[in-house]
């Protein structure tokens, strides 16, 4: 097969392409430029797709003996991703910016342009695994759980999935594909793992969203609307959220108060007891199947709505567009604006966006 292999700059990518070659592909190296934001262009920023990374993936090209070429994809990275991110915490929801980009860029732009290319597929370093199943190909969790990164590939679609390669799903460990990228002498083996928002390099997600969505004072309610604090900006304010609050009635039971809900248009945070922040229900309209969409309107199924959380037993059903979710045992700290990915075993079903929830603790609670 004719191979682009998405290289970040890191040892997963490398790898994953590394692989590629391997397995016999023509493979070719591209790495995205998808911010021009200045902190992104410094070596040592702390997000990933630095000129730094751009560096470190040519030198891993270089190594495999494959041709490599940078890609600029920062303007539909901007729509696509970084307007999206600011105008959800705008709506007064927590959306997921990595989700986004690989729905929209990774698996979407990029995908597009290697097709029109003629790629037969896309290479990239995530940990998922794709298998041949009795309805076509299916996409399940990876081998090393603590690595599994299916939770954020929930949006892809059948045909997306017919144009990917994740070469590193079946790998037991992150320690091996360590020690294979010292073998193989990439210089990447030992790079550390990028971590915070790509594109806020210095991680102040605060500071970077007060400048876009601006800070307005408003008002922190208990959950009977009683005033008991202020703010200065909704939007650095996310469900769960229990530290920063700077409240000035104290809990009657003296017990911490966490966020509950963010309402954006009135400017206010209602906050309450952790137990409030038990939900019985999510529900979403915006959503995907990963594969062939389920036979039955209503089916019981394993719900993911964090990237490192642990799976919960319920029950979904579709109808009018919307896909509803009851947990057997209430999830904790859904916010609006997560993404809700959905499992039957290692199996990914689909994923929605959560844009509503119905708590599991009565208000007067």
């Amino acid at each position: 097969m004719r191979i682009l292999a998405a290289m970040s700059g890191g040892v997963d990518s490398a790898v994953a392409a590394a692989r590629a070659v391997d397995a016999g592909h023509e493979v070719v190296g591209v790495h995205l430029a998808l911010s021009r934001a200045g902190g992104t262009l410094r070596a040592g920023s702390r997000g990933c797709c630095t000129i730094e990374d751009a560096m470190d993936a040519r030198r891993a090209a270089d190594k495999l003996g494959m041709p490599f070429y940078v890609w600029d994809f920062s303007e539909r990275f901007r729509d696509d991703v970084i307007d999206d991110f600011v105008s959800e915490y705008r709506a007064g929801r927590t959306p997921n910016p990595c989700m986004r980009c690989n729905e929209k860029i990774k698996f979407a732009a990029l995908l597009e342009r290697a097709v029109e290319l003629g790629f037969d597929a896309v290479c990239t370093g995530h940990y998922a695994t794709l298998v041949d199943g009795p309805d076509g190909l299916e996409l399940h969790r990876a081998s090393d759980s603590a690595k599994d990164q299916s939770y954020v590939l929930g949006v892809l679609t059948a045909e997306q999935l017919a144009h990917t390669y994740f070469p590193l799903g079946d790998t037991p460990s992150k320690a091996l594909v360590r020690a294979e990228a010292a073998e193989r002498g990439l210089t990447v083996a030992q790079k550390p793992d990028s971590h915070d928002i790509c594109f806020i390099p210095d991680g102040d997600t605060r500071g970077w969203l007060a400048e876009r969505v601006g800070a307005e004072q408003g008002e922190i309610l208990d959950r009977s609307g009683a005033v008991i604090g202020r703010h200065d900006g909704a939007h650095a304010f996310t469900v769960g959220q229990r530290k920063g609050l700077q409240l000035g009635v104290p809990a009657a039971d003296g017990k911490p108060r966490f966020v509950l809900e963010v309402r954006p248009v009135s400017n206010t945070v209602v906050v309450g007891p952790k137990e409030a922040l038990a939900t019985a229900e999510i529900a979403g309209e915006r959503h995907s199947w990963a594969g062939r969409a389920p036979a039955e309107s209503a089916f019981g199924c394993d719900v993911q709505i964090r990237a490192h959380s642990d799976p919960v037993p319920a029950r979904a059903t579709v109808a009018d567009g919307w896909v509803t979710v009851v947990p057997d045992e209430p999830f904790d700290g859904v916010a609006p604006g997560q993404t809700a990915v959905l499992y039957d075993g290692t199996r990914v079903l689909g994923q929605f966006t959560i844009a509503r929830t119905v708590s599991a603790v009565p208000a007067n609670v």
